[in-house]
């Protein structure tokens, strides 16, 4: 019988010391080189070729080993070798899921390159993020790639550029701050300063850039770590076990030495989806995407050092979702549409002269898939809840434009809108179309 190896994870918690790994190097003459990526609901999605197929991985700092996940229909291309299954454990209320541990592949980031990459393959087709997205994600790298080299994030150009450490030179910044950072089971701490109710508190925080959160804070009433009075229930997330919920808040202040965020956006999870992230006992909770965002870094693992700048983003107000619900690509629908490519023997279309107009005259009609938004999510006494909203629901269409007009990014962001906007949906449920109207609420006042 196969050994079978069981690793707990915070999204993802692995044991590194068991493992040997390969080392990335730059296969160019600067020994440095720049890499473009798409900033995706907070979070980083950057090109990966693993064994010469290329992918679209999520840069996780949060993460010590490489995840594949989502690849079924491409595994006879990917090739990966040498394997030996294992079971991984993550945030989340669900269990533990399968993969294989793959040793020696080759996996290239730009110029970086790795010849004998180890990473992990998850079986279940679950273990997708691709429809909260809304983009094809394939992966999760971390750790395997800061550990050889220093990464700069240049969050406001969107692209990274990976340098090999001997080859990397600092420049002046006085508009920088520059802070140490700590390792536990190799992912990166830093120390900052959060104020709740008047209170400044020092925390420990975990750097994710694979949460696309603000901040998450573990409950502590000794330390005077908890919500203030105004708060709401909701979902938080999608971790590798389920999904994560806790309590939404806002915090009078997030520093970082001189870098000071008021009014920031809060999170306290559940205890029962963190109960392995807690195995770090001066942990206090995880610093991600949507406070990160707001600075250009590097980071220098092997110097133990975050450089962080203020970008363009910096001032951008902290929101949230007034609705209540959350969207997922899930799948496509079949649209029937008006085909306004029409010729002599189908069909003619009048215009008047300012293009405004059109008058068809025997139309013609094309069948086309297109995405399909459904409701996965839904907040109790939220707006949506209370106007009928189910789970399961299909949005077929937001203020009167067509749902698959928009990417799910887009039309995320207007239930992220003022307090009183107005919301129209046409939705389908067991094939009935109805429309609901809601007004977006501000629970922090």
């Amino acid at each position: 019988m196969k050994k079978v190896l069981i690793i707990f994870v915070l999204f993802l918690w692995f044991n590194d010391s068991i493992f040997s790994q390969g080392k990335f190097v730059v296969n160019n003459l600067k020994k440095s080189d720049k890499v473009q990526f798409k900033l995706i609901n907070n979070l980083i999605i950057i090109p990966v070729e693993i064994n010469d197929v290329e992918l679209a991985f999520i840069l996780d700092t949060g993460v010590s080993k490489t995840i594949l996940f989502n690849y079924l229909n491409i595994s006879d291309s990917l090739k990966i070798k040498d394997t030996e299954p294992i079971y991984l454990r993550g945030l989340g209320e669900g269990e533990s899921v399968e993969a294989l541990r793959s040793r020696n592949n080759k996996l290239k980031v730009g110029d970086a390159v790795d010849m004998q990459h180890e990473l992990f393959a998850v079986f279940n087709d679950n273990i997708n993020f691709a429809p909260r997205l809304g983009v094809p994600i394939h992966g999760i790298i971390g750790y395997d790639l800061f550990k050889d080299l220093v990464v700069e994030i240049n969050y406001s150009r969107k692209f990274i550029r990976l340098t090999e450490p001997e080859r990397y030179r600092y420049r002046k910044c006085k508009k920088c701050e520059t802070l140490n950072l700590e390792f536990y089971n190799n992912k990166p701490y830093l120390n900052a300063y959060v104020k709740i109710d008047n209170k400044k508190i020092p925390v420990k925080l975990l750097i994710d850039s694979g949460g696309s959160d603000a901040l998450w804070l573990f409950e502590d009433e000794e330390l005077g770590l908890s919500h203030s009075e105004k708060y709401f229930n909701d979902f938080l997330g999608h971790g590798l076990s389920g999904s994560v919920y806790g309590k939404r808040s806002k915090l009078d202040e997030f520093s970082l030495n001189r870098f000071v965020l008021k009014n920031a956006n809060v999170a306290f999870p559940d205890s029962s989806s963190i109960s392995f992230a807690k195995k770090n006992k001066d942990r206090n909770g995880s610093l991600a995407g949507n406070i990160l965002k707001r600075f250009n870094m590097v980071l220098d693992y092997q110097k133990a050092v975050i450089v962080l700048k203020k970008n363009s983003l910096f001032k951008h107000e902290f929101s949230y979702n007034k609705s209540g619900i959350e969207l997922a690509h899930d799948g496509v629908r079949v649209v029937q549409e008006v085909d306004y490519k029409l010729n002599s023997n189908k069909g003619l279309i009048i215009e008047d002269t300012n293009k405004t107009n059109k008058i068809i005259l025997n139309p013609s009609y094309k069948i086309s898939l297109k995405p399909a938004y459904t409701i996965v999510e839904l907040r109790e006494d939220s707006p949506a809840e209370r106007v009928g909203l189910q789970l399961g629901d299909v949005v077929l269409s937001v203020n009167g434009k067509a749902a698959h007009k928009h990417n799910l990014q887009d039309l995320m962001k207007k239930f992220y809108d003022k307090e009183g906007t107005r919301i129209k949906l046409v939705v389908e449920r067991n094939r009935r179309v109805f429309t609901v109207y809601f007004q977006l609420e501000n629970l922090f006042q």
